[in-house]
Formats: C-alpha cells, sequence, structure tokens
C-alpha cells in the first residue's frame, strides 16, 4: 500500500487528532513510497532500526519515536546516526505515543487488561490516560504482581502492603507513576504502572494503595504488537514484531 495511506489510516484508527502529547505521531520520517513489510518494536532504537534494515522494511512502527519536547532538536551523535539509518535505506518512522496507549482495543492499557484478565469499568487521570478495572478474583497485592511478573516475564516491583486484597484495579502503562495520586482518589486497592519514582514510594506507603511497577518496556510491548496484527489482517502487510530485549 502506499505510505501516504497508510499514514492516513493510522491518523485516523488512533484518534491522533484528540490527544495532547510529547511528541509529534504518525509519520516522523519519510521513506519509500510503497510499504509492504513494516518492522513493529516498542522503541525506535538504532537495534530496531538495525532489525528493519535486515529485514528489508518499507518502514518502522513504533510506540516511541523521536523529537520528543524539550530535548536537544540539533541532528548529532546517536540522533545523526538512527536518522542516518533511516534515509540512507530509505525507511519511514511511524511513532504513536498517546494515541497508542489509550486506543480502546489495541492500545498498551487494553492489552494488558486483556492479558491479565482485567474488566475495564472506567478511566481516570489527564486525559483518561489511565484504566480502573475489577480483577477476575480477589487477591493480595502480593499476588497480583506474581500475576503481573509471570504473564509479562518481568518481575514486578511491588511497593506497599503487599496483603491488601485487590478487587479493584488501576492502571496505566509506561512511565505513569504520577498517577497514583489520582488511583487512590478513585478508590482502587492497588495502581500498576511500568516505572516508579521517590516519591512514589512514600506514597504508596502512606496511603495504603500498593503500587506495582511491572517495567516499563513489558507493560508497553503489546499494543504495538496488536497494532501490527491489525495491520497486517486488513491489508495483507508483513509486520513482525521485534523485541529488543530492555530491562527496565
Amino acid at each position: 500500500m502506499q505510505l501516504t495511506e497508510l499514514q492516513r489510516y493510522l491518523d485516523v484508527l488512533l484518534n491522533v487528532a484528540a490527544m495532547k502529547d510529547y511528541c509529534p505521531n504518525g509519520l516522523q520520517v519519510e521513506g519509500r513510497a510503497e510499504v509492504a513489510r513494516v518492522v513493529c518494536g516498542v522503541t525506535a532504537s538504532q537495534a530496531l532500526l538495525d532489525a528493519a534494515v535486515e529485514r528489508q522494511a518499507d518502514a518502522v512502527l513504533v510506540h516511541h519515536g523521536y523529537f520528543w519536547r524539550g530535548e536537544d532538536a540539533r541532528v548529532v551523535g546517536l540522533r545523526k546516526r538512527r536518522l542516518g539509518t533511516l534515509l540512507r535505506h530509505d525507511i519511514s518512522l511511524l511513532a504513536y505515543h498517546l494515541p497508542l496507549d489509550v486506543h480502546p482495543d489495541l492500545g498498551n492499557n487494553a492489552q494488558l487488561a486483556r492479558r491479565m484478565g482485567w474488566m475495564v469499568t472506567g478511566s481516570f487521570g489527564e486525559q483518561s490516560l489511565g484504566l480502573i478495572g475489577d480483577v477476575p478474583v480477589a487477591q493480595p497485592a502480593s499476588a497480583l504482581a506474581a500475576q503481573l511478573g509471570a504473564t509479562l516475564g518481568r518481575e514486578a516491583q511491588l511497593v506497599g502492603d503487599g496483603g491488601r486484597i485487590v478487587r479493584r484495579v488501576a492502571w496505566c502503562t509506561g512511565a505513569a507513576q504520577s498517577f497514583l495520586e489520582s488511583a487512590v482518589a478513585a478508590g482502587c486497592d492497588a495502581f500498576v504502572s511500568g516505572e516508579i519514582s521517590e516519591p512514589t514510594v512514600h506514597l504508596a506507603r502512606e496511603s495504603g494503595v500498593p503500587y506495582i511497577a511491572a517495567g516499563h518496556h513489558a507493560t508497553e510491548r503489546y499494543g504495538i504488537q496488536a497494532l501490527g496484527e491489525h495491520l497486517a489482517e486488513q491489508f495483507g502487510l508483513d509486520c513482525p514484531f521485534v523485541d529488543i530485549d530492555n530491562p527496565v
């Protein structure tokens, strides 16, 4: 299919116009006009770009792309190397950040819920980025953390009361530790995200609502996989997912 057609389809599917974000969503680097193979990955790292070149991809589709607000805009060092790889091989880069997090079916939050068996009952936080839901069986927070670790293949870090019984859970994949206070206000029994920062530890302990950090990369692998599978089914594109190991 044509690159312009692919971009338009994804922009509408993920409702890009409705989201305020820290980076441009959609086509970030333009490559060849015709697209048949799209390498999908979480982050547009050099390792993913090299994998795309090896697989003779026409485009790379990621959750974490480039041109983040507030970063140095100069094309030097690692940025020069990454952009050079794309331009030299005429490979496009398409990136969808917050729009991919919130999509009700293909999004990172929805995909995490599907794997954990959580029933979505509402949303919360800035731009309704976080979700709230019921767990299938009430269980201690420590058991929920263990289930997350087993499901995602990465040991989850639990902070706070591991014995608290969790019936209602709030979650937002990636780096949403600042949403913990909103989860507490919403009356949830636990909050799950990818990363944790120093102030979050104290809030989790003092509020009584445990925080489970299940890994930024680990919680955000599934949205981009689902999006690639959707494109393959919808348009017959070859959309392999390449998982570049990341322990964070």
